[in-house]
């Protein structure tokens, strides 16, 4: 049996930029196009959950959230799983280190920024940050009152405030497949 060449595709943007919900769609895709494909989705939220409990929001605990995540990510690539990572992970240096890490180990890694602007995220608010924030109970709101570090030069740009999700996952799917990961 040969083992499947596996890959991270790592979805960087704001809070509420559709991260999650193209994540889950691309899946689902490719599920129901080759069931035998073997898709893991690392949730970044259920990831805080599960295995960064603990780590508040400060630079460090982000960026040690980011690289445990790029260690699960990488570790279920190199062993055939195509690895679908929307995570916030607002810092240039930590998605550098992630990449870094994936080329030293030889595993595919794509970058994809889904560029949503920070109005639309807050009118989207899927999970009532954007308004706890405005309303002073929460603060370090990634893109609001703490940095988010746009990707210079991402394997691809989602603009899902212009695409629809279908639109927006055809794009990926299209990437995938040149790069022979679909």
């Amino acid at each position: 049996m040969t083992i499947e060449t596996g890959a991270t595709v790592w979805l960087t943007g704001l809070p509420s930029a559709g991260k999650t919900t193209l994540a889950h769609a691309l899946a689902e895709r490719l599920r129901a196009e080759r069931p035998e494909r073997r898709v893991e989705v690392l949730d970044g939220d259920e990831i805080r959950t599960f295995l960064s409990a603990g780590l508040g929001f400060s630079r460090e605990d982000r960026d040690t959230n980011v690289q445990r995540i790029g260690f699960v990510a990488e570790l279920l690539a190199s062993n055939g799983v195509l690895a679908l990572v929307p995570v916030i992970a607002p810092y240039a240096d930590s998605r550098e280190a992630v990449r870094k890490r994936h080329q030293s180990e030889g595993t595919g890694y794509l970058e994809v920024h889904v560029a949503t602007p920070v109005e639309v995220c807050s009118e989207r608010d899927v999970k009532g940050l954007y308004a706890k924030q405005a309303a002073g109970e929460i603060s370090g709101l990634t893109g609001v009152d703490d940095p988010y570090e746009v990707p210079d030069s991402p394997d691809l740009r989602i603009e899902s405030h212009t695409q629809t999700v279908g639109e927006s996952v055809q794009a990926l799917h299209t990437l995938l497949n040149e790069r022979g990961l679909a």
